[in-house]
């Protein structure tokens, strides 16, 4: 495995669940030599019935994000590329109201992290342990949806569903999400942080379908905090995992334009 240069997946305070300054962020990325450091914190989702998330920004947060990175890019362009993005959910209700607040801010990309299905206040957690195939259709069907919107530049952790049945359910059903990929050209992230916190994720079950498939797979830190991208021993399991499957990644990341959306099919 080469050295990673490029990192999409960095998160901010503002999502109440990740620590150190944007500044520190940026000079941990240079001291590690990453190339490209993308920001790419939990978006602020327009939810109604008066529920404020938690784990997110909240939409006033926007104006200091924006001006907050884009002031850093402006100060270390001479050391490092820097980007500035979101990490979206796909909510069907919602998805459109989200774009169009976005939208009044200037922004390079998404990733997609399905971390709900549907929505964070009346769906599930998809990282709960279930032994529910009902449960691992319905994080199969929202990922499948939401990569049909065109807009998203990879697929984070795209094991994240913590489905505890058998191998062949599982299989059956996370295929799909592979061969959409596969189709889209939309790769699919090993996720550094899941190994430093011994989560369900990332699963040589998923990649080694993924390499099947001959999806493109990429590592993204999902930095929450600055430190991470000098911990060796957590890139060491990615690597690792990397090694086992002879898994074949892309150190380069096309940013795919988030600004057209397409509809997805019902």
């Amino acid at each position: 495995m080469k050295k990673i240069t490029t990192n999409l997946h960095t998160h901010t305070e503002r999502c109440n669940h990740a620590v150190g300054a944007d500044r520190e962020f940026v000079e941990a990325a240079i001291r590690a030599g990453i190339r490209v450091l993308g920001f790419s914190d939990h978006v602020p989702m327009p939810y109604r019935n008066h529920f404020h998330s938690h784990i997110r920004m909240r939409v006033n947060e926007l104006p200091d994000y924006t001006s907050s990175i884009l002031s850093l890019k402006e100060e270390y362009r001479d050391q490092i590329e820097i980007l500035l993005g979101y990490e979206a959910e796909y909510d069907p209700d919602l998805f459109p109201e989200m774009l169009k607040e976005l939208e009044q801010y200037p922004f390079d990309y998404l990733i997609f992290g399905a971390h709900f299905v549907d929505n964070e206040y009346a769906g599930f957690y998809s990282g709960s342990e279930t032994d529910s195939e009902e449960d691992l259709a319905a994080y199969v069907r929202n990922v499948l949806r939401g990569l049909s919107t065109g807009v998203y530049t990879y697929l984070a952790h795209p094991d994240l569903i913590f489905y505890t049945g058998p191998d062949d359910i599982y299989e059956n059903h996370m295929r799909q999400i592979c061969l959409a990929a596969k189709e889209a050209n939309i790769p699919l992230e090993i996720n550094v942080n899941g190994f430093r916190y011994e989560r369900n994720y990332p699963c040589d079950r998923f990649f080694r379908m993924a390499k099947e498939c001959g999806n493109t797979i990429i590592v993204g830190y999902d930095a929450h905090n600055p430190d991470l991208f000098s911990d060796t021993e957590t890139m060491k399991k990615a690597e690792a995992l990397i090694n086992r499957l002879d898994l074949p990644i892309t150190y380069e990341i096309p940013i795919r334009d988030p600004h057209h959306p397409k509809l997805p099919a019902s």
